[in-house]
């Protein structure tokens, strides 16, 4: 395991708020010394998790690429979209299949990737609650898994008046809370 931080979105969308504000934390962290790394879970597309499809061929193989990306990392910061008041299936259907152990693999096993992991989990939304609730069950998802989720949790409401359309934040508080929230994923995972 290294002291790698990865930043992610549970967004493949290309314009997604949520991915453009990981991108800015990452840039901060960064800028700030961290071993960090931005990841696009549009690169990592995978079917609909499904134990007949396992039992027959096994984790797909960005299943596989992502889980050890994951599995080497110390920390994790995700910038979850809200849908219909949850996180998004994409989301979930990532942390389902990297959840799974890999038989091809020695010694792996079941939640492997998220043993140990410190996280921070954020939201943004141009609506008023800032997709503060997909936060709570995915704090209560990620802690039934293995990782330590740091209280710096952030919703960032009305983003689209916060963020230029390069993805640059340009509300001096959001900004500052992201940069605690970096700071703090940091020192965690040092």
């Amino acid at each position: 395991m290294t002291n790698q931080i990865i930043f992610f979105a549970g967004s493949a969308r290309k314009d997604s708020f949520n991915k453009k504000l990981a991108k800015a934390a990452y840039d901060m962290a960064a800028a700030a010394g961290a071993d960090a790394r931005f990841i696009d879970l549009a690169d990592f597309q995978m079917p609909l998790y499904d134990g007949d499809l396992e039992a027959a061929d096994g984790l797909p193989e960005k299943a596989k690429e992502l889980k050890e990306i994951v599995a080497a990392a110390t920390g994790l910061f995700i910038a979850c979209p809200e849908y219909n008041s949850g996180y998004p299936a994409l989301l979930k259907n990532t942390i389902d299949w990297i959840s799974r152990p890999d038989p091809t693999v020695e010694g792996d096993f079941m939640l492997r990737a998220f043993a140990g992991k410190q996280a921070v989990v954020v939201s943004a939304s141009p609506g008023g609650f800032g997709g503060m609730r997909a936060l709570v069950p995915l704090r209560m998802l990620l802690g039934n898994i293995g990782v330590t989720v740091l209280p710096a949790s952030i919703s960032a409401s009305a983003i689209h008046e916060k963020m230029d359309a390069e993805g640059n934040l340009t509300d001096d508080g959001t900004k500052g809370a992201i940069s605690m929230a970096v700071q703090a994923l940091i020192a965690a995972c040092a």
